[in-house]
């Protein structure tokens, strides 16, 4: 066995590299969306209403299964989108699912601290 190109590559410090920012934004993806459902819940749970009418169909439909569904099937076509790019243009990928989740998060604590 050989150690050869076995070599711990050290980069300077603050240089990224598209892996480690899509690495990244995949976490904020799974933050995202814990965050989304989790307050879209809290806010049906205090009497607000979805307005989203695919969300809401899927969650009068099937709960919260319905809801992680959607969400899985959005994550599905993104990462299916994902192998078409580039490897530098694939931080895109998370970063589109990332966004509108984290606004709609927002959007939701927002309402639900105007009815609290």
């Amino acid at each position: 066995m050989s150690s050869e190109g076995a070599w711990l590559r050290l980069r300077p410090i603050g240089e990224v590299t598209s892996v480690d920012l899509e690495r990244l934004l995949w976490g904020v993806v799974g933050f995202a969306l814990i965050a989304d459902i989790a307050t879209t819940f809290v806010g049906l749970h205090l009497g607000l209403s979805e307005s989203n009418p695919a969300a809401r169909g899927a969650i009068e439909g099937y709960g919260i299964a319905g809801m992680l569904a959607l969400k899985g099937f959005a994550i599905g076509i993104g990462l299916g989108c994902r192998l078409l790019l580039d490897r530098q243009y694939r931080p895109i990928v998370p970063a589109g699912l990332a966004v509108p989740w984290l606004l709609a998060a927002i959007l939701n604590v927002y309402t639900i601290s105007a009815v609290l």
